[in-house]
């Protein structure tokens, strides 16, 4: 049997393994056209110095759907001659995944797996739209930032007090079975846009290879411009290729529908079903992006730098055919549907036949007053006003989500709650666990550690657990599992010198012993993610007397689901361990207190580089007790608590525990932390960042001043250019540790005493 000759595979294609076909053979064709063949698919692998050749024969396209069969000579199998009309039974584009499609109609078929539309003959119906804003979003509300906004009768979503992570998700979300991104596609979006000022731009959305932390395609817009970017690839090496249109007239505060349409080189803009700008560019979209390993970032380049501060109704990506034959004509054209995620829908109605409703939602709008009323089906897309908090939500499945809130303020601090303690507490953790609620846990000082259960408006006790002079705990999850680690100071009564790590038991609802870890007094947990995989940071703070020792970084064993010594790192009488990250960047900071004859000495600022922690920039500090690292904005602090300026060789004085406590900031030009700030405070051993409202504060535990425990503790609000102002001073007796947090009721602020068995929870009273 013969088929006919095709030439040779475009560039960057491989081989695969023949498949047969059998079945009946074909009307034979003319013998100067005919050959053995077998099949070959599309590689990521170009050939160097070689440009693609002419398509072949029966390689045929056109927008909205396209086939191709591509053929060799190297290996001789016998096959059909219809696979040259190849008919996908299974639609098998690149954003749809891989299918299992025959290739010969009738008896014969040749199953194989497909990796791009141009093995597959494609048809519209073939295709659907992917909606990336909800796969990004929760089914039935936003969170993590993110408000539904109304405006012009039309809802939206607010991204811009959301971090860069918060609308994200994992490429192989949608690319589940094949990781290269269409080759021809459409990207509909619905945004209203605010002025920005000139030069700066605004990302609507970007696929980020996270590993290596590279722009694989995206879309952003500045005054005058809306700029399509991507990722181009060629034997000497990659670079990023930018598609601008100018003048796209979006800063008129009204909502308008782009509609991108890609097409090898060619790229083409329409504006609310307007006349399209079409580009012809030198450089084409690549046959062969892979997104493997990359994420979607919806309103952000996953970076704080470049947030987009409209409001954003859809984006939808719609593979190989161009969307505007889909929504145009359209009536109201600014609003053109091709699908919006389930939160944003209802304020219009649903919209038929993408035309504007004859009745507005408006005209049947109902607002609520009084006390918190219920959210189901009944009040969906119903208004409740809050009188006391002076704010506006709609009801949205069954969550009451704010649309309109008055700027809150932190007015005064009063007490709440006198939470009485088995003996003085040196550390205190507030956590929440899903559908079982909201829990402190209290190191104590003496051999029974408790936990308390918020019900009712207070803490109450829930469980005891047995403890060794425990300094802290760290609360933290891996999938679905919560877990709780203490770090006991003293052995037990064998002398045995261990910390443990509770995990949280769904049955028992009680936190049960899980594993124990080698520690020497200890004195703090840090639990955090690096590149997916879990770690545990203990600081050891001493062994007998000697401070100088190793504290020990452990990870997550997904096999043995243990945690395991992972790296060591030279610490003096470590004291706290912080972890954060900057954009790709992830970074661990040590507060070393004492090294045996001197608490003035550096504290150490880690980053992680090929596999483990590198230093990256040594403090100078007093006793360092705590790190707390903070984000006003784009900008990004961390604050030292100095405790003690102490040497041996020199006389202690009463006032060597008033020192200056040292807010840093990271400056991204000479990439160091340079001083910022620096406060005056009495023995501090921590500080706690918190919000209320718009505004920023920190507040520090002062625990003694060189005669008396009984000193106050400040409150700093963040002004600017003045740096953080003192704004409240509050009573506290041996303070030891700050915790904020918020209940429906409103903000709250806990402290712990390590000089007497009573912490305090006080509430921020607002106006």
């Amino acid at each position: 049997m013969y088929c006919p000759l095709l030439t040779a595979p475009p560039r960057g294609h491989r081989t695969v393994s023949s498949r047969h076909c059998s079945g009946p053979p074909p009307a034979p064709l003319a013998p100067a056209l005919c050959t053995r063949f077998h099949l070959t698919e599309i590689s990521s692998v170009p050939s160097a110095g070689r440009s693609p050749p002419a398509r072949p024969p029966f390689l045929h396209r056109e927008r909205g759907h396209m086939r191709v069969v591509v053929l060799s000579r190297r290996t001789c199998v016998p096959c059909c001659a219809q696979a040259l009309l190849l008919t996908c039974s299974v639609p098998c584009s690149r954003s749809l995944g891989t299918g299992r499609a025959p290739l010969c109609h009738g008896d014969g078929h040749l199953p194989f797996s497909c990796c791009c539309p141009t093995l597959c003959f494609l048809q519209k119906s073939d295709l659907r739209p992917l909606d990336i804003l909800a796969e990004a979003i929760p089914p039935h509300g936003a969170a993590g930032g993110i408000r539904v906004m109304q405006a012009h009768g039309v809802r939206g979503l607010q991204l811009s007090a959301a971090a860069p992570h918060a609308l994200s998700f994992p490429a192989s979300r949608i690319f589940f079975r094949c990781d290269l991104f269409p080759e021809e596609f459409s990207i509909v979006i619905t945004l209203k846009v605010p002025n920005l000022p000139p030069k700066k731009n605004e990302y609507l959305f970007t696929v980020v290879a996270e590993e290596a932390d590279a722009l694989l395609l995206g879309l952003r817009y500045s005054p005058t411009k809306l700029h399509f970017l991507f990722l181009s690839q060629d034997p000497a090496g990659a670079w990023q290729t930018r598609v601008t249109f100018r003048s796209p007239a979006l800063m008129d505060s009204q909502w308008h529908t782009l509609v991108l349409a890609v097409s090898e080189g060619s790229f083409s803009l329409t504006t609310d079903c307007g006349l399209p700008v079409d580009i012809m560019a030198d450089v084409p979209f690549p046959a062969t992006l892979s997104v493997r390993g990359a994420r979607f970032f919806i309103g952000s380049r996953k970076r704080t730098k470049g947030l987009f501060t409209g409001l954003v109704r859809q984006l939808v990506l719609l593979p190989g055919s161009d969307a505007t034959s889909s929504l145009c004509p359209c009536r109201s054209a600014e609003l053109a549907v091709l699908s919006i995620p389930p939160v944003l829908k209802g304020l219009t109605g649903k919209p038929e036949d993408n035309e504007v409703l004859k009745y507005p939602y408006e005209t049947d709008m109902r607002v609520t007053l009084g006390s918190r009323p219920p959210c189901t089906k009944e009040e969906d897309a119903q208004f409740w006003f809050d009188a006391s908090r002076k704010g506006l939500f709609l009801c949205v499945g069954s969550e009451w989500v704010s649309v309109l809130a008055a700027r809150e303020k932190l007015d005064y601090v009063e007490e709440h709650q006198s939470l009485f303690t088995n003996s003085e507490t040196l550390g205190i953790e507030v956590f929440a666990i899903p559908e079982a609620g909201l829990f402190v846990a209290a190191a104590n000082r003496k051999t029974t550690s408790a936990i308390y259960k918020w019900t009712d408006g207070k803490f109450a006790s829930y469980q005891n657990i047995r403890t060794h002079q425990a300094q802290s705990w760290r609360h933290f999850t891996i999938g679905k599992k919560v877990f709780l680690a203490v770090a006991n100071f003293e052995p037990n009564e064998k002398g045995q010198e261990f910390s443990v790590i509770y995990k949280w038991s769904q049955t028992k609802l009680r936190f049960t012993p899980y594993q124990r870890v080698p520690t020497h007094s200890a004195r703090d947990w840090e639990a955090f993610e690096v590149a997916g995989e879990h770690f545990l940071a203990v600081a050891n703070h001493r062994e007998g007397d000697n401070h100088n020792i190793d504290s020990v970084i452990y990870k997550w064993n997904p096999r043995t689901r243990l945690f395991e010594a992972n790296q060591t790192i030279a610490t003096s009488g470590a004291y706290d361990w912080e972890f954060f990250t900057v954009g790709p960047y992830s970074f661990l900071a040590v507060a070393n207190a004492f090294n045996g004859t001197s608490t003035k000495l550096h504290s150490h600022l880690y980053v992680w580089l090929f596999g483990s922690f590198q230093l990256f920039q040594a403090f100078l500090t007093f006793g360092a007790a705590d790190w707390e690292v903070f984000h006003i904005g784009e900008r990004v602090f961390l604050a030292v608590a100095n405790s003690h300026s102490y040497d041996v060789e020199m006389q202690v004085h009463n006032d060597s525990y008033v020192v200056n406590s040292v807010i840093y900031e990271l400056n991204v030009t000479a990439q160091t932390f340079v001083k910022f700030q620096e406060i005056p405070t009495c023995s501090a051993l921590d500080w706690e960042f918190f919000s209320v409202g718009e505004d920023y504060f920190l507040v520090v535990a002062n625990s003694f001043d060189g005669n008396t425990f009984s000193v106050n503790s400040i409150i700093y609000r963040w002004q600017g250019y003045e740096g953080f102002v003192a704004v409240h001073s509050l009573p506290t007796f041996g303070c030891r540790d700050w915790e904020a947090f918020r209940t429906a009721a409103g903000s709250y602020l806990l402290y712990s005493s390590a000089k007497e068995p009573r912490s305090r929870v006080l509430k921020l009273r607002t106006g």
